[in-house]
C-alpha cells in the first residue's frame, strides 16, 4: 500500500506541476510579458478561477495544504473528503500559474494525503495505519517534487510528528522511492536546480555562515509575523470578491516592480545559483541603475522583504498554494544578499554567492518550517553532494533555534496549537489530543431539582440511580450544583427531614467545570489534576450536559496510549 501510495501521490505532483507549468507557457505564448503592465491583471484572473470553483464546485473556504491535514490527523482519524483529491490539483495551478507567489509543494503533499486516506477507507484499515499511509503520501509528493527521498522521509517525521520506528521507516521508504521513481518515469532526469557545487566549504568563513544563521532567523521571524499581521487585515472584508480584488491589485502592483515574485521562483533560484543576478531581477523600472551592484543588491533585499507579503496576499486574497517553496525563494534571495554585501564592503573578504544562496534556503526552511534536519538534507540531495554540510548544520541549526525561542509554533501548526488539536512528539500530548471529549462524557446520572425534598431526591434519584453524585439543574438544565451520597449518608434514613429539608441544603458547587466548547484535553486532564476531584461535571452551550470520571478518563487514555504506540 505504501508503494501505491507512493506512486499516486508522485503522479499527483507530476501533474500538478506539468498542468502549472502548461498554463504559463500558455500566457507567455499569448502576451509579451516584456510589457510589464500585464503582469497586474493576472493575478485577478486566477483568482477569479479559482473563486469560481469554490464557489460553485467546493461550496465551503480553501484551507491550508499542511495545516488540514495536521487537523485531520488530530480530530478526524486521518479522514479527508474525497473531493480533496483533486481540488489541490486545480486551483494550485489556477493561482500559481496565473502569477500567484505561492509553492506547489503543499497541494500536492493535500492531494497525495487525501489519496491515501481515501484508499484506507475504502481498504477498512485502523486509523492508526491510515495516518502512517498519509505520512507516507506526503514523502512521495515531496520526493516527487524535489527528487530527494531522504528529505521526503524527514519532512515526514518532522512536520506531522511521526515516530520513527522500524514499523513507520519501512513503508515511508518505499513510499519515497515510489515517488521519486514516479517522478523520474514521467519528466526523466530533470532537475530542479541545475547546479554543481565547486566552491567548497572554507573554515575561514564559519563567523559569515554564523551571521547567516542569525539573519535567516531574524528573517524567518518576520516571514512568519507578517504572515499572521496580513491575513487579520484581510479578516474584516466580509465578501471573498473584497478579498480578491484588492489582493490581486496588491499582488498585481508588487509583480511591476519586482517581477520575480511572479509563481514559484524556481527560475528566480536558478539564476542566483549561475551568478546571473541581473537575468534574476528580470526587467524592472529600475534597468538603468542595475550597473550599481548596491542597487542589485537593494533590489534583491526588496525580494527578501516583499516575497512573503506576495505569498500571504495571494493566501488572503483566496488562493491556493504553499509556504515551503516561497520560503526557499527568500532565503535565496537573502543568502545571496549577505554574500553579496561581504563581497563588496572593500574589507578583502571573498565568499561563494552560489553557496550562500543555497545555504539561505536552508535557512529559512529551518526558521519558518520549524523543520531543520529536512532543510539540512532537502539542500544536501538537491545539490547532489554533502561538501555544504556542515555550512548547512551550522545555518540551520542556528536559524531553528533563534526562531523556536521567539516563536513556539511554525505558520502550519500555531493554530492547530491554540485549538489544542496538534500532535506532537511528546506521547503523553499527542495521545490527548487524539482523544475526543465525547469518548469520555457519561450521561447515566439522576439529577434532580433544587426544590425537591429529601424523601422525593432518595425515592426518584438515589434509589434509581448506581452513581454517587447527583447533578442539581434548574427547570432550563442549567447545572446549580452537586450533590454526593456522602452528603445526605447520615439524614438518609432519618424521615422527618423526607418533607422538610430541601437539596438545596445539601448541594454545593463542583470543584471544577469542563466546557464542552472550549476545553482540550489537556486542560480537562490538568483540571482533574488540580481539583482533586474523581468527577467533574461537563457543561455545553450553558447547560449541563453530563460528567467526566477520572477513572474513564484514564482508561480512555491507556487506550489511546497502546494503541498509538507501535
Amino acid at each position: 500500500m505504501s508503494v501505491l501510495v507512493g506512486f499516486l501521490a508522485g503522479l499527483g505532483a507530476v501533474f500538478l506541476k506539468n498542468l502549472t507549468y502548461f498554463i504559463e507557457a500558455l500566457l507567455e505564448q499569448g502576451i509579451i510579458f516584456s510589457n510589464n503592465q500585464l503582469y497586474f491583471i493576472l493575478p485577478i484572473i486566477g483568482l477569479f478561477l479559482v473563486f469560481l470553483y469554490v464557489k460553485f464546485i467546493l461550496k465551503k473556504p480553501l484551507e491550508h495544504a499542511i495545516s488540514s491535514i495536521l487537523f485531520s490527523l488530530s480530530k478526524k482519524k486521518g479522514l479527508i473528503r474525497p473531493i480533496q483529491i483533486y481540488t489541490p490539483l486545480i486551483t494550485a495551478p489556477l493561482t500559481v500559474g496565473f502569477g500567484g507567489s505561492v509553492g506547489l509543494l503543499g497541494p500536492a503533499v493535500a492531494s497525495g494525503a487525501a489519496i491515501s486516506s481515501n484508499l484506507g477507507r475504502l481498504l477498512h484499515i485502523n486509523a492508526k495505519t491510515r495516518s502512517l499511509l498519509i505520512a507516507c503520501a506526503s514523502a512521495g509528493a515531496i520526493a516527487s517534487i524535489f527528487q530527494s527521498p531522504i528529505a521526503a522521509i524527514i519532512f515526514a517525521v518532522e512536520v506531522f510528528s511521526l515516530d520513527l520506528t522500524m514499523l513507520s521507516l519501512l513503508p515511508l521508504l518505499l513510499a519515497s522511492i515510489s515517488g521519486v521513481l514516479t517522478s523520474y518515469f514521467f519528466l526523466g532526469n530533470e532537475v530542479l536546480f541545475n547546479f554543481t557545487i565547486t566552491d567548497k566549504f572554507e573554515i575561514k568563513d564559519t563567523l559569515f555562515y554564523i551571521l547567516l544563521g542569525v539573519g535567516t532567523a531574524f528573517a524567518s521571524i518576520y516571514f512568519t509575523k507578517m504572515y499572521f499581521w496580513i491575513l487579520s487585515l484581510f479578516k474584516p472584508f466580509k465578501s471573498p470578491k473584497y478579498k480578491l480584488l484588492v489582493g490581486g491589485m496588491a499582488i498585481g502592483v508588487m509583480l511591476y516592480f519586482i517581477p520575480p515574485l511572479y509563481g514559484e521562483g524556481f527560475g528566480f533560484i536558478n539564476s542566483l545559483l549561475e551568478g546571473n543576478h541581473i537575468k534574476a531581477l528580470g526587467k524592472t523600472p529600475f534597468d538603468e541603475f542595475t550597473y550599481n551592484i548596491w542597487v542589485v543588491i537593494a533590489l534583491l533585499f526588496g525580494i527578501t522583504i516583499f516575497k512573503a507579503v506576495a505569498m500571504t496576499t495571494t493566501f488572503a486574497a483566496g488562493g491556493s498554494g504553499g509556504i515551503f517553496i516561497p520560503t526557499m525563494v527568500m532565503g535565496s534571495a537573502l543568502g545571496n544578499v549577505v554574500a553579496k554585501v561581504i563581497n563588496n564592503l572593500g574589507l578583502g573578504f571573498n565568499v561563494s554567492e552560489s553557496n550562500f544562496t543555497l545555504i539561505g534556503m536552508a535557512g529559512l526552511i529551518a526558521g519558518v518550517l520549524h523543520a531543520p534536519l529536512t532543510a539540512i538534507f532537502l539542500i544536501a540531495e538537491l545539490t547532489g553532494g554533502y561538501e555544504l554540510f556542515v555550512p548547512l548544520m551550522i545555518t540551520s541549526a542556528i536559524s531553528f533555534l533563534i526562531t523556536k525561542n521567539a516563536i513556539d509554533y511554525s505558520i502550519y501548526t500555531r493554530e492547530l496549537a491554540q485549538a489544542g488539536a496538534l500532535l506532537t512528539h511528546n506521547k503523553d500530548q499527542t495521545v490527548l489530543t487524539l482523544m475526543q471529549l465525547d469518548d469520555v462524557v457519561e450521561q447515566n446520572f439522576k439529577s434532580v431539582h433544587p426544590e425537591m425534598t429529601l424523601g422525593e431526591m432518595l425515592h426518584q434519584s438515589v434509589s434509581k440511580s448506581t452513581r454517587n453524585i447527583f447533578p442539581v439543574v434548574d427547570e432550563n438544565n442549567i447545572l446549580k450544583g452537586i450533590v454526593l451520597l456522602d452528603d445526605i449518608r447520615e439524614f438518609m434514613f432519618d424521615t422527618s427531614l423526607y418533607t422538610t429539608s430541601t437539596v438545596e441544603t445539601y448541594m454545593h458547587s463542583a470543584p471544577e467545570h469542563i466546557f464542552y466548547e472550549t476545553d482540550t484535553m489537556q486542560k480537562v486532564m490538568q483540571k482533574f489534576q488540580d481539583s482533586g476531584a474523581w468527577n467533574l461535571p461537563v457543561i455545553k452551550k450553558g447547560k449541563y450536559y453530563g460528567f467526566v470520571s477520572k477513572s474513564k478518563l484514564l482508561t480512555a487514555y491507556r487506550r489511546k496510549l497502546i494503541n498509538f504506540t507501535p
